[in-house]
């Protein structure tokens, strides 16, 4: 079964397949659902997204204790979620507020939904590729980046070998903005500048500001 974003408005529904992308690369730090059949199960893990000729897919690795990886744990369809920014939003932003009244609270967000088949690579080689992208893509403009060669072979060996690696070959992704949309320009722009001054610029805040 084939599983969906449960509550999709069309007003909220990203369509840039780009920013959805960008979402994606800025908050790698994904939840990994599975099933085995019965019972569902969340993991946390960080997951790279990369494109290439036989179609787009998410990288990472699970710890080998984790039986996430294990025959028969990953039924079917597995979907991943990718958080991004995110704000409560007060009725007091609003400035229709002073005419009618007739606001209520909400909260604003950023999510992507990346569904697919979990393909298991049990593969010293493939993970240790799958860790190099990783921690490259983690470590890019430190002044001093870490990288694997720094740590003794053996021991880099010896950590490998307790990790299993882990691809999603994604067959769709959902993108959900929900940036009060529907709302007036003038409501929009208040809650921007109510969720800036709480918390500074955020993406959130960009993308509320560029439905206008």
């Amino acid at each position: 079964m084939m599983g969906a974003m449960v509550y999709l408005p069309a007003h909220d529904e990203a369509t840039s397949a780009a920013d959805v992308a960008e979402l994606i690369a800025v908050n790698p730090f994904a939840t990994l659902i599975t099933t085995d059949g019965t019972a569902l199960v969340a993991n946390h893990i960080p997951l790279l997204l990369e494109s290439g000729a036989d179609g787009e897919k998410l990288i990472g690795h699970v710890a080998r204790a984790n039986d996430v990886w294990r025959e028969g744990n990953h039924e079917g369809e597995t979907l991943v979620v990718f958080s991004g920014a995110h704000h409560y939003v007060s009725p007091t932003w609003y400035p229709s507020k002073q005419e009618h009244h007739q606001v209520v609270p909400t909260w604003n967000y950023l999510v992507a939904h990346v569904y697919g088949e979990l393909v298991i690579h049990d593969d010293l080689r493939w993970t240790r590729g799958a860790v190099a992208k990783l921690t490259g893509v983690m470590e890019h403009g430190r002044a001093d980046a870490w990288h694997m060669g720094q740590a003794p072979a053996d021991y880099v060996a010896g950590q490998l070998e307790k990790i299993v690696g882990i691809e999603l070959r994604i067959s769709r992704i959902v993108g959900k903005f929900k940036v009060s949309a529907h709302r007036s320009s003038a409501d929009r722009g208040g809650a921007a500048d109510g969720i800036e001054t709480d918390s500074g610029p955020s993406p959130l805040v960009d993308a509320m500001r560029a439905v206008d």
